[in-house]
């Protein structure tokens, strides 16, 4: 509920309460205790303005937004429940009021509209503790209101007389409520639903740039390879052999291991093949969350890490380990026969930046 509409909902009660108190101030029959008929006026009207500033600000509360995931929530805003010591003088009100009304005047006026005056008040009243989330308060005052007037002017009279009009005044209320919230909650859901939308949006606009630069950054490292795989209809000289190994390479990393590369880690990867080596980059994960310049320290201690190796076989993953964020690891053949085992010649592990295994 906005602040505006708030506001207007407070005015409207406080002038509508001080028109009933007015009204019951126009005697029109006899008052044979004044000052107990003013007095019931008077606690009326300290109750129901009572409940209506009384701690009166919008609440927030979680709302899943069952649209997508269970942890997704939205805030929504409703009005703050009247407090139970609040709620206690309503019903008191409700019970003292009216009775003490009857009471006043003459048992010739207790029909009368200024004598009958509570049943519309108290009604109001108990709307007021409807609109500020007490059910149980709200009804059970109307059960007190029905059993006291039915005692002083009886059942048809409180029928008659207002009564009917209190109950549909809360009945009303509740429905009211009842809409509101769901609205609140449809619009809650519909907000987070967009906002989902919005972001789906961005992330696939994201992906589409990026692919756009692998496309662009492919052109230029296969085009002249293809274009000229084309023109010798595949009858490639060795140095073109040699350049198509190379950019077949390089082409891999950018696939496999973009978040590991800069120009000094490309570099170091080309020089390793051009020396022979077998270069495999993967990224398993493990750098999602890693800030600019945590990816720039791993990227520059990797590009130290390659400087000079000559493996035969050289292995970058990236590590889940919540220390180890890459493994570089290189096998060679002992010795160089090619019926040897592998040994592996060169280990390096990169840490998280700022991490104390570091």
């Amino acid at each position: 509920m906005s602040g505006r509409i708030h506001a207007g909902l407070t005015i409207v009660a406080v002038v509508f309460t001080t028109y009933l108190v007015a009204g019951a101030l126009v005697w029109t029959g006899p008052v044979e205790q004044p000052i107990v008929f003013i007095a019931a006026l008077a606690t009326y009207l300290a109750t129901t303005w009572l409940c209506i500033f009384w701690d009166a600000a919008p609440r927030t509360r979680p709302v899943a937004s069952g649209t997508g995931s269970g942890d997704d929530e939205d805030l929504l805003r409703r009005g703050g429940e009247l407090p139970m010591w609040a709620c206690v003088l309503a019903l008191a009100a409700a019970a003292v009021v009216p009775a003490a009304t009857w009471y006043a005047v003459a048992e010739t006026a207790r029909l009368e509209p200024f004598a009958t005056w509570s049943l519309g008040g108290i009604g109001a009243l108990l709307t007021i503790v409807m609109v500020r989330r007490r059910v149980i308060v709200a009804w059970a005052g109307l059960v007190i209101l029905a059993i006291s007037s039915a005692a002083w002017i009886g059942v048809v009279g409180a029928l008659t007389l207002g009564l009917v009009g209190a109950v549909v005044w809360v009945v009303t209320a509740q429905l009211l409520m009842a809409l509101v919230d769901r609205a609140a909650v449809d619009t809650a859901e519909l907000t987070g639903i967009q906002r989902r939308s919005s972001e789906w949006l961005a992330s696939q606009d994201g992906r589409r740039r990026e692919r756009r630069v692998r496309v662009q950054q492919a052109l230029e490292v296969a085009g002249p390879v293809l274009i000229r795989t084309i023109e010798t209809d595949g009858l490639l000289s060795e140095t073109e052999r040699e350049q198509a190994r190379l950019a077949e390479g390089t082409l891999r990393d950018e696939l496999r291991g973009p978040r590991l590369l800069d120009e000094s880690v490309r570099a170091r990867l080309h020089e390793a093949r051009r020396r022979g080596s077998i270069v495999t980059v993967l990224d398993e994960g493990g750098l999602d969350d890693a800030s600019g310049d945590a990816l720039n320290a791993i990227r520059a201690d990797l590009a130290r890490a390659l400087e000079g190796a000559a493996s035969d076989r050289i292995y970058i993953r990236t590590s889940p380990h919540e220390s180890i964020a890459v493994t570089v690891v290189g096998r060679s053949l002992e010795g160089g026969d090619p019926d040897a085992d592998e040994v592996v010649d060169l280990w390096h592990e990169i840490s998280h930046p700022g991490d104390d295994a570091r």
